[in-house]
């Protein structure tokens, strides 16, 4: 993995600085849009209300499926994509598209996980000030679920 990343990575020098650039910027907005849509997408309560009831898509076994590797796909390679994004010298908003990559996975913790992100008082305002911006009323927050997370 680490040759395929070294690969890419020495194929991305050799388009040259102009093409390189207008990569780095368009990713870079692509990813404020889908991390901006993402945060300002989510429902007040989402993190303080119960699991969402059965959509139309869980009534049959295809679908369901479907929509849970196409879900799980796309957030892996949104948290692999603002992993790289975090590393010095990378446009993006790395940490948040990771966020949106750990929200559309499932997988076992993910509540508690994403409960404790936002127990950290820093996130949660900084979320709830961008939502404030665009008139979406603030995330309702649980607190810390156990002593000492």
């Amino acid at each position: 993995m680490l040759d395929t990343i070294q690969h890419w990575m020495h194929s991305y020098r050799a388009l040259g600085w102009p093409i390189a650039l207008g990569v780095g910027v368009t990713v870079m907005l692509l990813s404020t849009v889908v991390g901006l849509l993402a945060v300002l997408g989510l429902p007040a309560d989402y993190f303080v209300r119960g699991k969402a009831p059965p959509g139309f898509w869980q009534s049959h076994v295809v679908l369901r499926w479907v929509f849970f590797l196409g879900k799980n796909l796309f957030g892996a390679i949104a948290f692999l994509a603002g992993l790289v994004m975090s590393l010095p010298l990378i446009p993006g908003p790395g940490v948040v598209l990771m966020l949106v990559g750990l929200a559309a996975m499932d997988f076992p913790g993910k509540r508690a996980l994403e409960r404790r992100l936002l127990a950290e008082p820093h996130l949660l305002a900084s979320v709830n000030r961008l939502r404030a911006r665009f008139g979406r009323p603030p995330i309702q927050a649980v607190g810390k679920t156990r002593p000492g997370l």
